[in-house]
C-alpha cells in the first residue's frame, strides 16, 4: 500500500497506538501530522505535529487548519485520542461520565468534522477511529468508558450511512487490551485499589483474550493502513474487533 499522495492526521499521536499508526503511514509514504495535548511527547516522534485538545472544537479546528496549511488537504483521519478511568457504577458522578464522553466520543466528533470538508471536496476520504472492545461488550468498573465507546460505534455506523455515496468511509477499530502505556496505567490503578500484585493483574487482563496475549500497537496500525487503502473501499460502518476472539 502506497500513500504517497495522502495526508493523514492522527490524534493521540505522541505514544502508543497513535505513534505506531503515524509511523506506519509515514513508512508507506504518506504526509503525516500527529496531534496531542503535550508537545513534549509529540516532538519525540520526529513528525510534523500540532498541539490541541480533542475535547475543544475550536482547538481542533485551529490545529487542522494549521496542518492543512503546512501539508495540504486532509485525506485520512485516525481519531485515536482517548482515556479510561475505572470506578464502581455506584460511585460514578456526572462529571466522571461527562469526562469519558467528552474525550472518547466528543473527541471523535470534533476530529472527524474538522476534516470532512476536505474529503467531500476531493470525493475521497477515510474516517477511522480507534474504539475498543468496550464498544462491543461491557466491562465491570468502566461503565462510563463503555458507554462512550458504544456511542462511538453508533456514531461510526450513522456517519458511514450518511456518507456512503460520497467516496468517504467511516470505520472503527476495536482492540482488546493493548500493550501500551495506557494499559500499564490501568494495571497500576487496579493494583492501587485492590492491593493485588501487578503480575496477577496483568495475567487476569491478558486472560480475557482467548489467545492469552495482549494486542500489539503495530497490529492496530496495520489494520488502520488497510482500512485507509483503496482495497477497503467497500468496508464502511464496520467495527473491526482485534481481540483474539473475545468478541
Amino acid at each position: 500500500m502506497n500513500f504517497s499522495s495522502r495526508h493523514i492526521v492522527v490524534t493521540g499521536g505522541g505514544s502508543g497506538v497513535g505513534a505506531a499508526a503515524a509511523s506506519a503511514f509515514a513508512e508507506a509514504g504518506a504526509r503525516v501530522t500527529i496531534m496531542g495535548r503535550t508537545e513534549a511527547s509529540l516532538v519525540t516522534q520526529g513528525l510534523p505535529f500540532q498541539v490541541c485538545d480533542v475535547t475543544d472544537p475550536a482547538s481542533v479546528s485551529t490545529a487542522f487548519g494549521r496542518a492543512r496549511a503546512e501539508q495540504g488537504s486532509i485525506d485520512v483521519v485516525i481519531a485515536n485520542a482517548g482515556a479510561v478511568e475505572s470506578m464502581p457504577f455506584s460511585r460514578m458522578k456526572p462529571d466522571d461520565l461527562n469526562k469519558m464522553l467528552n474525550i472518547n466520543l466528543g473527541g471523535v466528533v470534533n476530529t472527524w468534522q474538522s476534516a470532512l470538508d476536505d474529503m467531500k471536496a476531493r470525493g475521497w476520504g477515510r474516517l477511522i477511529t480507534i474504539a475498543s472492545t468496550a464498544g462491543l461488550k461491557g466491562y465491570a468498573y468502566v461503565s462510563a468508558y463503555c458507554a462512550a465507546k458504544h456511542g462511538v460505534i453508533g456514531l461510526t455506523r450513522s456517519v458511514a450511512l450518511e456518507l456512503a455515496r460520497t467516496g468517504i468511509t467511516a470505520n472503527a477499530i476495536c482492540p482488546g487490551y493493548i500493550d501500551t502505556p495506557m494499559l500499564q496505567r490501568s494495571i497500576n490503578n487496579i493494583v492501587e485499589k485492590t492491593g493485588k500484585k501487578p503480575r496477577d493483574v496483568a495475567n487476569t487482563l491478558r486472560s480475557l483474550n482467548p489467545q492469552d496475549r495482549f494486542i500489539q500497537a503495530e497490529e492496530v496500525a496495520r489494520s488502520a493502513l488497510w482500512l485507509a487503502s483503496d482495497e477497503a473501499a467497500s468496508i464502511n460502518g464496520h467495527a473491526l474487533s482485534l481481540s483474539g476472539g473475545e468478541v
